[in-house]
């Protein structure tokens, strides 16, 4: 992890874990800056950073946010996107490891949506000139806790001292989200039914990162997750490839459901986050997600510029061939 190309910038984000507190808190000050520069269109202090770059796009799974805020940010920093097949390029053709090969020869940097974590690791380890990001897998989404910590800056200022309750499967999300928020120095509660936690190995990993005091508790019970928190964050219940389970899991997740009453116990003016999409009445009441506690479109903005930034973190300084 933390691998850094020769001109000292990252070299990879499969995790946010490949961020220190410093990169961090870096990626989010240039988000921001490129937020606030958008409306100057090319004008943009930042609208040619990415001349001369390619970045392919690989994605397995379905996608609206991802897809469409990466291709828009590589075209808004002046790089140019190219849409590749994943069926040709995942390993079904030729191994894994040649496809990344082949790939750097041609592109600076590929954003992947997979199934495996593992995949991503051998893509990155088999290209050391290709820069890789991670744009979704089984185990990780740090792009999503980076929109999610710009979103939390613009509402707090700061994450310092903050609690946020995470309600629900202990899924991708839920493990980026620990990572990102203690080492923003927040306090996570993760409350799930038994069986469905979050990893031991992200807990270990987050307490590990977490930095101003942050602690992550966990719990069975969504009433005591929520008691006193700033912000209450859910996502589905059945994630994509989980489709067979979804009958079991909205029994087993039913008294996980964000509605008015749960909101209740949190602090008052708590936020409402969800990473999108929605079902609404089953992870979260339709009163919830349209009330004015919701950051939820707030979220998927931020997808654009917490994008924008990292793709300069990871490509601006490497050279353009």
């Amino acid at each position: 992890m933390m691998a850094r190309a020769a001109s000292g910038t990252r070299k990879d984000f499969l995790s946010v874990l490949d961020f220190d507190g410093a990169d961090l808190d870096r990626c989010l000050e240039l988000a921001a800056q490129v937020k606030a520069d958008r409306p100057l269109g090319r004008q943009a202090p930042t609208a040619n950073a990415l001349e001369g770059r390619h970045v392919a796009m690989l994605f397995e799974k379905a996608s609206l946010r991802t897809r469409s805020t990466f291709e828009i940010a590589v075209h808004e920093l002046g790089g140019h996107v190219v849409a590749l097949h994943p069926d040709a390029a995942l390993g079904q053709r030729e191994p894994v490891a040649d496809v990344a090969r082949n790939l750097e020869r041609w592109f600076d940097a590929v954003v992947i949506r997979t199934f495996s974590q593992r995949l991503l690791q051998e893509f990155a380890a088999a290209a050391p000139r290709l820069h890789v990001v991670n744009a979704l897998s089984d185990s990780e989404h740090p792009c999503q806790a980076v929109a999610d910590m710009l979103t939390l800056r613009e509402q707090w200022g700061t994450l310092r001292g903050r609690t946020i309750a995470y309600v629900g499967d202990g899924n991708n999300v839920a493990v980026s989200l620990a990572h990102a928020a203690t080492i923003m120095g927040a306090h996570v509660h993760v409350a799930s039914p038994d069986g469905y936690q979050l990893p031991d190995g992200a807990v270990q990993q987050a307490t590990s990162v977490a930095r101003h005091g942050a602690r992550l508790r966990l719990f069975n019970d969504a009433i005591d997750a929520v008691a006193g928190a700033d912000a209450i964050y859910t996502d589905t219940w059945t994630s994509m490839g989980q489709e067979s389970e979804a009958i079991l899991r909205r029994d087993i997740f039913s008294p996980y459901q964000v509605n008015e009453a749960l909101m209740s116990l949190a602090k008052p003016n708590a936020l409402f986050m969800h990473c999108l999409p929605a079902h609404r009445e089953e992870e979260v009441t339709a009163d919830v997600l349209e009330s004015a506690a919701s950051v939820v479109f707030d979220q998927a903005e931020n997808r654009l510029h917490g994008q924008k930034a990292l793709l300069l973190m990871l490509l601006s300084g490497a050279p353009a061939r």
